[in-house]
């Protein structure tokens, strides 16, 4: 199984006639990802990889049926167009775009609260690597050689210690049933919590490796969720253990304004909720092997 996306997903590529967007709408179709189409305003009627273009998401999810959509919009538009999805129907969005304004995801944020909780389109993102369920669908932008199928769910704010931790299970023999990005910035769509309710409720992920990073509340929340209801092991990584106080470090959420949000404190919390703290980088996969039990000994380790 898989959360958030599988082979029956269609999804739309809003944004799909720029550089960016026409890329990865390659990379996505040669994946198997069932993508029916792509919205740019003013381009509607054209094609683009082969798909069909649209001018609103409202007429893409009418003639399409689609029920996602990944969004490759510049910065000053995407909050736009992540709120059309939301009108237009779209149960899942996954925002790849990089420097959307606070301001412009508090009126994101505002605007989902409209509609009631079990009919809100799921965000993902922004500022993220995506989603991907491996020999089953990507919608993102992450390296797909670098996933195997397994019993594993990743779930980070930075894209590319995902990848690194899906490198390292595969090198270990250990496969992924999805592995989500949430985005580094301060103002996301879904949070550690979030993900890993989905992943409890997965009956085919066994384990969850999450990668977590200095600033905002996010994974402390996660540790009091981890402690009262998940029934599977969680390991997790901090990244940014020699940050300063008050700089900000690469993602625009990775600066430590209050207590319990620098690297060791947040260590400190999940390791007291039963988590079991990956001490760096290059120790991701081998501490999941740990919490599977099914670590091999290895020559020259």
């Amino acid at each position: 199984m898989s959360i958030l996306i599988d082979t029956d997903t269609s999804v739309l590529v809003q944004g799909i006639t720029g550089r960016i967007g026409s890329f990865h709408t390659r990379e996505m179709l040669a994946y198997g990802t069932k993508v029916v189409g792509g919205v740019t305003p003013g381009k509607g009627g054209t094609r683009c990889e082969g798909l069909p273009v649209f001018d609103t998401m409202k007429t893409a999810v009418r003639e399409t049926g689609a029920t996602a959509s990944i969004v490759f919009v510049p910065p000053p538009f995407a909050a736009d167009s992540i709120m059309e999805a939301a009108d237009a129907g779209i149960r899942t969005c996954i925002a790849i775009t990089d420097g959307i304004p606070a301001q412009d995801m508090i009126r994101v944020k505002r605007y989902m609260r409209r509609y009631r909780k079990d009919e809100r389109m799921r965000l993902i993102g922004p500022n993220c690597a995506g989603v991907i369920s491996p020999g089953m669908s990507l919608v993102g932008i992450m390296p797909e050689h670098i996933y195997r199928e397994g019993p594993v769910g990743i779930v980070g704010r930075s894209g590319t210690l995902g990848y690194e931790a899906a490198a390292q299970l595969t090198e270990l023999g250990i496969g992924v049933s999805t592995s989500v990005g949430i985005g580094g910035d301060p103002i996301n769509g879904s949070s550690f919590q979030d993900i890993l309710e989905l992943f409890e409720a997965d009956r085919e992920t066994a384990a969850v490796l999450m990668i977590g990073e200095i600033g905002g509340p996010q994974e402390a929340e996660a540790a009091a969720y981890i402690r009262d209801h998940m029934s599977k092991p969680v390991v997790a990584y901090i990244a940014g253990l020699t940050a300063p106080k008050g700089r900000r470090m690469g993602h625009a959420g990775a600066i430590i304004s209050a207590f319990g949000e620098s690297a060791n404190e947040k260590v400190e919390i999940l390791r007291a909720a039963g988590v079991l703290i990956a001490p760096s980088p290059a120790r991701l996969g081998t501490a999941m092997a740990e919490a599977l039990g099914t670590l091999v000994e290895r020559t020259g380790t």
